[in-house]
């Protein structure tokens, strides 16, 4: 009887809390840390991005391959309650890409598109999908308290930096960088201030690194597509919780969403410790 040793993937677990912060150029403590969690599988990223440390011992088909895609979105702009959630995603090489093109035809991902096109149930299906299938993914949470701190805009750069910034250190740590270039796409009209002095030291030049925004990107690509549903479905997660502790708030229906269901909740019973108090009708509420 022959026995096989099964050869299991290294993969490297993401769980950080982000307490202090610089932002423009001014360090300041968090009014509650940024949750970061998610992970790399290293196996993976080398058998399709390795790039020897040697650059003589690269053929033309490592160097044409060594563009890496990370696609980052977020959920929970709008709503008066509860955190932002930023995600990014790595997809294997050959999922990455344009939407139209269809790439992920005949993959597990096949159904994935922009997570607000897509029903409930189907980006339940897809959640555990692109967290099993993706090489790398992480997934940001800013509280409340953050969003008043630093407003919703720059919390929700904040989130896409962290992320972005955290993907690229691991990548840097586990892989020779130097004939690398990375594609970051970021849904909407405006790219974060991402640290590039960091990154440098960890062997990441800034002109390694292309930042593009794109405007309904998650209808575009599938990478950022992937980082859609894990920023969706991990808020809604989130909702759900949040409504087990507070049922009389409609919490699972309204998703903490300025409707006025929600609004007339807030003026019965109150507003919640993870309520956003810089957002008006909260602010409102608590003046009345």
């Amino acid at each position: 009887m022959s026995i096989q040793n099964e050869v299991k993937d290294l993969i490297i677990p993401i769980d950080r809390k982000i307490q202090q912060i610089d932002i423009k150029s001014q360090y300041i403590d968090l009014a509650q840390p940024i949750h970061l969690y998610g992970q790399v599988n290293v196996t993976k990223l080398l058998a399709e991005y390795g790039i020897n440390k040697e650059p003589h011992l690269n053929t033309q088909q490592h160097v044409e391959r060594s563009t890496l895609q990370i696609g980052v979105d977020e959920a929970g702009r709008g709503p008066l309650l509860g955190s932002v959630n930023v995600a990014a995603a790595i997809l294997p090489m050959t999922w990455a890409g344009l939407i139209e093109a269809q790439p992920l035809k005949d993959t597990p991902l096949s159904i994935l598109t922009d997570s607000k096109q897509l029903s409930e149930k189907k980006r339940d299906i897809l959640y555990p999908l692109v967290q099993q299938h993706a090489i790398g993914f992480i997934i940001a949470d800013i509280p409340a308290a953050v969003i008043d701190q630093v407003n919703i805009l720059q919390a929700t750069m904040l989130g896409m930096r962290l992320c972005t910034e955290v993907l690229l250190e691991i990548i840097a740590k586990h892989m020779a960088t130097s004939m690398m270039q990375f594609e970051v796409l970021f849904d909407g009209n405006r790219c974060p201030d991402i640290d590039y002095v960091m990154l440098a030291k960890l062997g990441i030049e800034t002109s390694a690194i292309d930042c593009q925004a794109w405007v309904k990107g998650d209808a575009r690509h599938t990478s950022i597509a992937a980082a859609s549903i894990l920023a969706k479905v991990s808020r809604d997660t989130a909702m759900y919780m949040l409504d087990t502790e507070y049922p009389e708030y409609g919490i699972a229906k309204h998703k903490g969403y300025p409707t006025k269901a929600h609004i007339e909740a807030i003026e019965k019973y109150g507003v919640l410790p993870a309520h956003r108090r810089s957002f008006a009708p909260v602010r409102k509420a608590i003046e009345n």
